[in-house]
């Protein structure tokens, strides 16, 4: 069997194509290559490393990197992220190749909500509508009556009349923040993100004493207690917009940490602190291990071989495209 071959054999186990390439081989130049002879676009999020993010077409958030995939002309669409969002760009282009370098990029917060738990979940509310993050697999999607992402989320929310009773999954940490911002009293499912929940309080506290001349600045999935301190809080895409129009020059961002590559190409002359983590870690600060999975190398060889790719059942996707569709026209 040939190099390929057992690579694609291995495809599953293994989650990527585990096949050595040269080490003269210039990613850049490859992947740029590749792109145009296959018509190919790669949307990034914002927590990915910083050579995926300076390669792709298209950087974004959640709420950004759904729309963009939605109105793509690519005939092939490389997801740098994790599984729900390349799940999501299939879901809203189920005719296009939809690749994910490494298939085991998954997310903490996707994975705190499994299907039966949730099914079994909402039938003790069999008059509450379903709002979930979009952080949720396609088959959470399917028993949502509507998605929303931490930069709509207050917008779908208030969609509902007031009355109408609401669950939310599957983050709690949004959940709470949302039945504050809104005045609801929404049923949560106790779910949430490994990396916004690893934030240390006493440390946060600590480096804000240290420069009391900086805004903490806070992504909603955070705990509570983290929020509270916290001078404006907002999704990846409001923390930019925020750090941008801001007249202060010192954050502390408490969010994963790749954010800060894309905030200091938009604030250059500002001083930016990630919130650290519980965990002493080389970059003192929180990072999605997740996300980190993707490599250049990964993506290289995923355009080239054109997987993994992600597939979707006819019938799961046309019943997620629903919610995923409230969203994008509630969001224009």
């Amino acid at each position: 069997m040939d190099t390929l071959a057992q690579a694609k054999e291995n495809l599953n186990n293994k989650g990527f194509l585990d096949i050595e390439t040269k080490d003269a081989t210039d990613y850049v130049a490859e992947i740029n290559r590749l792109k145009k002879e296959k018509n190919a676009v790669i949307l990034a999020h914002y927590y990915q490393e910083e050579a995926i993010q300076d390669i792709a077409d298209f950087v974004g958030d959640s709420l950004q990197l759904a729309q963009e995939a939605a109105k793509t002309s690519a005939d092939i669409i490389v997801f740098a992220g994790v599984h729900f969002m390349a799940e999501t760009a299939k879901i809203l282009n189920p005719k296009k190749k939809v690749l994910l370098p490494d298939l085991k990029a998954g997310c903490s917060l996707a994975d705190s909500c499994p299907p039966e738990d949730f099914k079994k979940f909402k039938e003790k509310y069999p008059d509450h509508k379903v709002v979930t993050y979009i952080n949720c697999s396609a088959e959470i999607k399917t028993m949502s009556d509507i998605v929303c992402t931490s930069s709509n989320a207050v917008k779908i929310i208030n969609s509902f009349p007031i009355d109408q009773k609401i669950i939310f999954a599957p983050d709690k940490n949004l959940g709470d923040y949302l039945n504050k911002q809104t005045g609801r009293n929404m049923v949560l499912w106790d779910g949430a993100c490994m990396v916004h929940e690893a934030f240390s309080i006493e440390k946060l506290l600590d480096i804000a004493a240290d420069h009391p001349d900086a805004e903490i600045i806070a992504h909603p999935e955070s705990p509570s207690h983290i929020l509270k301190t916290a001078s404006y809080i907002g999704s990846t895409a409001g923390l930019l917009k925020y750090a941008r129009e801001s007249k202060n020059n010192k954050f502390i961002v408490a969010t994963e940490a790749g954010i800060l590559h894309e905030m200091i190409k938009q604030v250059p002359e500002k001083t930016l602190i990630p919130a650290p983590a519980e965990e002493d870690n080389t970059c003192a600060c929180s990072e999605c291990f997740y996300m980190r999975m993707n490599t250049m190398k990964k993506l290289f060889l995923c355009l080239e071989h054109e997987l993994p790719a992600i597939e979707v059942p006819e019938k799961l996707a046309a019943d997620a495209l629903i919610p995923i569709e409230r969203m994008l026209e509630l969001s224009k």
